[in-house]
């Protein structure tokens, strides 16, 4: 009997190749997991491929990466908070997704899943997601047993009725020992979804 669980495998894609995602604008909502490390290799590919990329972080995510790493792998100001303005007085909640082409929440916990499913906004990712203006990704990263707990399960097929992708987690060791279902997904993974997801439509800029 297969793993209802256990992500379905992905067809192989071709190798990227540099420049590939110029034009394309991805915000990249980084929660606080220990996979938030992976979350930065995979903001680096994407920057190499040419792909803009702006990091709006909780206040959990920076116990784990500093805001720090993530400024200096996309050249852009990490997005902390929610009552920041622009000099335009714009707010980043609304504005950031606008310009993007799409979402990305790496690692998602199973906080930020309950938070979207309830409507619940009170921090700048939250509020973001909320008023997401591009399609949504999430790559859900957790212990096995939160990630296996019924509600974290009615959430996950809550998500996936409300046309949210979600990739993994993957089977494997997770950093508190455990073996199972709820490491996210490596970078290489993620990083052939966003490609997947993004070549349906033309970067927005140029539409």
């Amino acid at each position: 009997m297969s793993n209802p669980n256990k992500p379905a495998a992905t067809q192989p894609t071709e190798p990227a190749t540099a420049g590939e995602l110029g034009g394309y604008e991805i915000v990249v909502c980084v929660t606080g997991g220990i996979a938030a490390f992976k979350t930065a290799m995979l903001v680096s590919h994407l920057t190499q491929l040419g792909c803009g990329v702006t990091v709006a972080m909780t206040r959990n995510a920076r116990r784990f990466v500093g805001d720090v790493t993530f400024h200096a792998l996309t050249g852009r100001p990490v997005h902390q908070s929610m009552w920041r303005r622009s000099a335009a007085g714009e707010m980043d909640h609304l504005t950031l997704s606008k310009r993007a082409d799409l979402v990305l929440v790496a690692p998602a916990t199973a906080n930020i899943i309950g938070k979207l499913v309830g409507g619940i906004a009170d921090d700048l990712v939250s509020t973001l997601l909320l008023g997401a203006d591009s399609p949504v990704m999430l790559a859900p990263a957790m212990n096995t047993r939160m990630w296996q707990h019924p509600a974290v399960q009615r959430n996950v097929a809550q998500l996936r009725a409300d046309g949210v992708q979600l990739v993994g987690p993957d089977e494997g060791r997770l950093a508190c020992g455990t073996v199972g279902p709820g490491r996210m997904c490596e970078p290489d993974v993620l990083l052939d979804a966003l490609r997947e997801q993004l070549r349906r439509s033309p970067p927005r800029r140029t539409s």
